[in-house]
C-alpha cells in the first residue's frame, strides 16, 4: 500500500495509508502523541532500573527514539532492553523524509536514528552503553514464537481497530501477557471497552487516563499476574 508522508499539528511528521485512511501517528501531533503514551504515561513510571520494552510496532522508529531520548536525561545505571516488531519496514526515502532527529537536541541523534532502521533484523544491538536493540521483522501475531526475557513495559501501537481489528481482540493480548511479569505496564493511545474488558479478563488493572492532544482517554494497564 502507498504511503504518504504529512506534516502533523505539532511541526512533526507522519505516514499515511490514503487506502486506509490510517496514519501511523495522530494528525494533532506525532511526537506529543509518542511523549505522552509512551514516556510520560509508560517509561516514566516503571521503577526498575533494567527495563525490558516490547514494542508494536516499530513503524517511523519514532517511539524507540523518544524513548532513547528520555533514556539520555537518566543516571548511567539505567538499563534498557528494546524489542520491536514489524512486518513492513520504511523506506530510506521515508527515513529522510520524516527527519525526526531535528526534534531532539541530543548530540548523534540523525546517526541513531538511521542506525535504528539499518541495523540487521533478527538480532540484538548494543547502540549505546546500557541500551540493546533488536527488532523483529515479523506478524504480530508471531510474538509468541519469540524468545524475550520478561517484558516490563509494553508499547501497544498497532494500528486503529477500524482497519486492523485482530489486533485489538483477545488473541494478541494474550500472547502479550504471556510476555510480560507480573506488574508489567501496557500503555496504549487506544481506550475502547472493549480493550478494556479483554485486559480485565486477561488479569490486568485497568487504568483510563487523560489522552494525549485530540484524543480525550488512553489506557494503562499492570498485569496483576500472569498466570
Amino acid at each position: 500500500m502507498k504511503r504518504e508522508i504529512k506534516t502533523t499539528a505539532d511541526g512533526s511528521k507522519t505516514l499515511f495509508i490514503d487506502e486506509l485512511q490510517e496514519g501511523y501517528h495522530s494528525h494533532n501531533g506525532a511526537l506529543q502523541e509518542a511523549e505522552h503514551v509512551f514516556i510520560k504515561n509508560g517509561i516514566n513510571k516503571v521503577k526498575n532500573y533494567e527495563i525490558n520494552i516490547l514494542e508494536l510496532g516499530f513503524g517511523t522508529g519514532l517511539n524507540a527514539l523518544v524513548t532513547i531520548n528520555e533514556f539520555l536525561k537518566k543516571d548511567k545505571n539505567h538499563v534498557i532492553n528494546y524489542f520491536t516488531l514489524e512486518k513492513y519496514p520504511v523506506t530510506e526515502h521515508e527515513i529522510k523524509e520524516l527527519n525526526y532527529p531535528e526534534h531532539f537536541n541530543f548530540e548523534n541523534f540523525e546517526k541513531i536514528y538511521h542506525q535504528l532502521h539499518a541495523l540487521e533484523w533478527n538480532k540484538s544491538h548494543k547502540i549505546l552503553p546500557n541500551f540493546t536493540f533488536t527488532k523483529f521483522q515479523c506478524d504480530f501475531f508471531d510474538l509468541e514464537n519469540l524468545d524475550l526475557p520478561l517484558i516490563n513495559l509494553v508499547y501497544y501501537d498497532c494500528f486503529g481497530a477500524k482497519v486492523q481489528p485482530d489486533l485489538w481482540e483477545k488473541s494478541l493480548f494474550e500472547m502479550v501477557r504471556n510476555k510480560m511479569s507480573t506488574g508489567g505496564l501496557l500503555t496504549t493511545y487506544s481506550s475502547k471497552g472493549s480493550v478494556r474488558r479483554i485486559l480485565q479478563e486477561l488479569n490486568f488493572d485497568v487504568s483510563k487516563l487523560e489522552g494525549p492532544k485530540g484524543k480525550r482517554e488512553m489506557i494503562n494497564a499492570v498485569l496483576m499476574d500472569v498466570r
